[in-house]
């Protein structure tokens, strides 16, 4: 199986920590962001993984050398300028070539999510693309139905609404926890512009294909966007560190 992970953000909410290194080699005890994903994706089988960069992205390049490469093929998919996380994708669709469902996974989200399960709830659904959900708190959501099919999107702070497809049975709010498993169809799909959002994507491509969501209430998760968010990792994952 193969897997991208997103690193090319800049990652303005964690300066002044990211204003000599990037996001994915924000360190907590020691260990990297980065190392943390691909060594969890290679305890799930993944043995290929494409990895985007630009912020200072000679540092990550450098990184993977000195590490071996974790003992697995990671390629790396450089953006001159940032192409946000869908165009990050498209750029890097070249990589899965074998046919077969991939993972997309953010670098700074931490999570026990059981990755074999959400690719095998995919693969039950046949859907062409499967997003990891939980219920929380947040300012944008996605609108699911009693089907965990994706109906629509929500943000609570621009009070805007955008249904996509009719709902069967009621109508919930999730909220998106940056691990994906796609289908590798989904490819053909994407807009043909260069920079966009695999959010608007999805919302694009839910009018007429199956989309599914996978609620992982159940598992541990948290986005490492914030400085104070770095220092709860330790103690909500303690056997990572």
């Amino acid at each position: 199986m193969k897997a991208m992970i997103l690193a090319a953000g800049l990652g303005t909410r964690l300066r002044p920590l990211t204003d000599s290194i990037p996001k994915a080699l924000v360190k907590i005890n020691d260990k990297t962001l980065l190392e943390i994903v691909i060594n969890r994706l290679k305890s799930f089988g993944v043995n290929g993984i494409i990895i985007n960069v630009h912020h200072f992205a000679d540092q990550i390049i450098q990184f993977i050398k000195d590490n071996n490469s974790f003992d697995i093929q990671i390629e790396i998919s450089k953006e001159e300028d940032l192409l946000d996380t869908g165009g990050g994708l498209k750029k890097a669709a070249w990589f899965f070539d074998d046919h077969m469902p991939f993972l997309l996974h953010n670098v700074d989200v931490l999570s026990d999510i059981d990755i074999s399960k959400l690719v095998e709830f995919h693969n039950n659904n046949s859907a062409i693309a499967t997003l990891a959900t939980r219920t929380r708190k947040t300012s944008r959501y996605f609108l699911t139905d009693s089907h965990n099919t994706l109906c629509g999107w929500e943000s609570i702070q621009s009070n805007e609404k955008k249904m996509v497809r009719q709902f069967q049975g009621d109508l919930s709010r999730v909220s998106f926890m940056g691990i994906h498993s796609i289908s590798p169809e989904l490819l053909s799909y994407l807009p043909s512009v260069e920079k966009f959002s695999i959010i608007d994507a999805y919302l694009k491509i839910a009018e007429n294909h199956t989309i599914k969501t996978m609620p992982c209430d159940t598992y541990r998760w948290l986005d490492l966007g914030k400085p104070e968010q770095l220092n709860q990792a330790s103690g909500l994952f303690p056997e990572l560190f």
